[in-house]
């Protein structure tokens, strides 16, 4: 029995069923691999919505991130073995490939050993996040000592990642959540500081916390009206990196502000590191680094089994979670 989670139509988390298939086998410069652990993304949610940068083709599967064993390799595939441990850096179409299932295949260039002493759970749960909060702030950005990043939606995974990011790099995190309710959560979490944006006039919280210079770096995967004050509030010859668009409502733009403070707005998508050989392995070095000095940690918020992916996506869609959300494959 092969199971795999796939939907025939657009919806809510209702849609998603465990479906039987049977167990592929890898083509040349393919992997198998019969999973453990399954990273949650909200990407997978806006691509079973509908609302991703691409459309599902039904019946879809879908899935960027999974841990296990190598169960077979395809032709042309080397360096890695049956039984080796091992995760999957999102760096494909779920159109193309897709991971959420018991035996999944994966391109071999995505495949990579799960790093030294992280559960599967937490190998599942590491790449999309800390290559994501990498590749914005680091490859992008050029975040550095001194330097202050503003994080909305702080207590998501990626939100977490950036908040050990900025420190490894000597820079200061500030973290954005609606309300203070995850206030202590975050500053727990190594947040410098944290604005609650329903509470607080975030532009007058930013300058007294930067000395009226604003911050260099704004991360924001929300856009929507907010970014008019993430403008605002961003320094002289600042940078802001969209890399998500959780709220759909028409984002202001302040073209003055843009304008004469010298501002660069720059839409960024993980896949523009982890598609590009060079770029995706100094990401992965990049991570295993931080990781193998104690300075990334993984956090996971909640772990579902696979008989209830549908409460997962339900869980994750609640935003409730401080981290990472995680599907575990029982053996």
């Amino acid at each position: 029995m092969n199971r795999v989670v796939r939907f025939h139509e657009t919806g809510g988390p209702e849609v998603l069923r465990l479906e039987e298939v049977p167990v592929p086998s890898p083509g040349p410069g393919e992997v198998l691999i019969c999973t453990r652990a399954l990273g949650l993304n909200r990407a997978e949610s806006m691509f079973r919505l509908g609302q991703y940068g691409y459309d599902p083709v039904f019946p879809s599967g879908l899935g960027y991130e999974a841990s296990g064993e190598v169960e077979a390799v395809g032709a042309g595939v080397t360096g890695l073995a049956v039984g080796d441990a091992v995760s999957v850096v999102p760096s494909f179409k779920m159109t193309d490939y897709t991971v959420h299932g018991e035996h999944v295949l994966a391109p071999a260039r995505a495949v990579v050993a799960n790093p030294e002493g992280l559960s599967f759970e937490e190998a599942a749960s590491v790449w999309m996040m800390f290559i994501t909060a990498y590749g914005g702030l680091i490859d992008l950005a050029h975040l550095g000592a001194g330097d202050t990043v503003l994080l909305p939606a702080a207590s998501s995974s990626v939100g977490l990642a950036a908040i050990q990011i900025a420190h490894m790099v000597g820079a200061r995190a500030v973290a954005l959540t609606r309300t203070s309710a995850k206030r202590q959560q975050l500053l727990d979490a190594g947040a410098d500081a944290v604005i609650a944006t329903t509470e607080e006039d975030v532009v007058a919280r930013v300058r007294e916390l930067t000395g009226s210079n604003g911050a260099r770096v704004v991360f924001d995967p929300i856009g929507g009206p907010a970014l008019a004050d993430l403008i605002r509030a961003a320094a002289q010859e600042g940078i802001i990196v969209l890399y998500g668009v959780l709220d759909t409502e028409p984002a202001p733009l302040d073209v003055l502000e843009v304008l004469f403070k010298h501002q660069t707005i720059r839409g960024f998508e993980m896949m523009e590191i982890t598609l590009d050989d060079t770029r995706r392995r100094q990401a992965v070095d990049f991570v295993r680094d931080g990781l193998a000095k104690g300075d990334l940690t993984p956090v996971i918020d909640k772990t579902f089994p696979l008989d209830a992916i549908v409460d997962a996506h339900r869980y994750l869609e609640a935003g409730r979670q401080v981290g990472k959300v995680v599907v575990t494959v029982p053996r």
